[in-house]
């Protein structure tokens, strides 16, 4: 390879990463942002976004956000994202129903979305006393373990920001500290759990990843609270086991 052909190389990565994060700075504000804004976000020249913008605009990657000005997120992102999720619950459907064969325990999978959690794949228990959600099914993000694994995977001023929104939405208080030491303490264990939070009766222990997209995901296992902390060791030492298979695999 010519001296051209690796500076020609380099040029182009340099390119890629950049107009990765000008969408990334976009991610956060679905309103939209000017060029000046975006140039402050991602530490860029104006003129340097504005080339990159275009070339995202041809491609529909981004869009003219005609009600404030600027651009925001264009409509194949949404194509490219569908494309997305339905890898990642092909890709985990054997690894849910591993778990599930393993633990005789649902898994669940669900991706965030808006600070809010959507189940998107589901493998049942084999128990006669087991739980169920449906696909579709919205949950929060703060009762849950679910909800709670991907929290603590966003910067803290995002994950406090939605945390804060669900409370405003459901008349609770949100204690700031003590939230932030339990998302500290979940990045630490890798582990997030649910005891009796969010439904009367039913515990959860799960984990959160970004897929290949970079969207995050979490799988959970919920679990009558009546058998709960008898088959909680059980259980960990399985979702553990599916979280290292994910982190694998989603790396590839």
């Amino acid at each position: 390879m010519s001296t051209d052909d690796i500076e020609n190389s380099r040029s182009g990565i340099q390119v890629i990463s950049r107009a990765a994060t000008v969408l990334r700075s976009l991610k956060e504000h679905p309103e939209g942002l000017s060029l000046g804004q975006i140039a402050s976000e991602v530490g860029l020249a104006r003129s340097t976004v504005q080339r990159i913008v275009g070339a995202l605009q041809i491609e529909r990657l981004l869009i003219a956000n005609t009600a404030g000005g600027g651009v925001r997120l264009g409509p194949e992102l949404g194509a490219l994202a569908e494309a997305a999720r339905f890898n990642t619950a092909e890709q985990c459907r054997p690894l849910l129903t591993e778990l599930t064969q393993a633990t005789g325990e649902t898994s669940d999978l669900s991706v965030m979305r808006g600070g809010k959690m959507i189940f998107i794949d589901q493998v049942p228990g084999t128990h006669r006393l087991r739980t169920v959600s449906s696909v579709g099914e919205v949950f929060p993000v703060t009762t849950t373990a679910n909800g709670r694994a991907c929290l603590a995977k966003l910067p803290r001023d995002v994950a406090l920001k939605y945390a804060a929104a669900e409370a405003s939405r459901t008349g609770t208080t949100l204690d700031a500290d003590a939230f932030v030491g339990l998302l500290k303490h979940i990045n630490e264990t890798g582990l997030a759990y649910d005891n009796d939070e969010h439904s009367d009766g039913i515990s959860a222990v799960g984990f959160a990843f970004h897929d290949l997209a970079g969207e995050l995901h979490a799988i959970s296992v919920p679990v009558p609270s009546s058998r709960f902390v008898r088959q909680l060791p059980e259980i960990e030492d399985a979702v553990r086991r599916v979280a290292a298979l994910i982190q694998k695999a989603m790396q590839t």
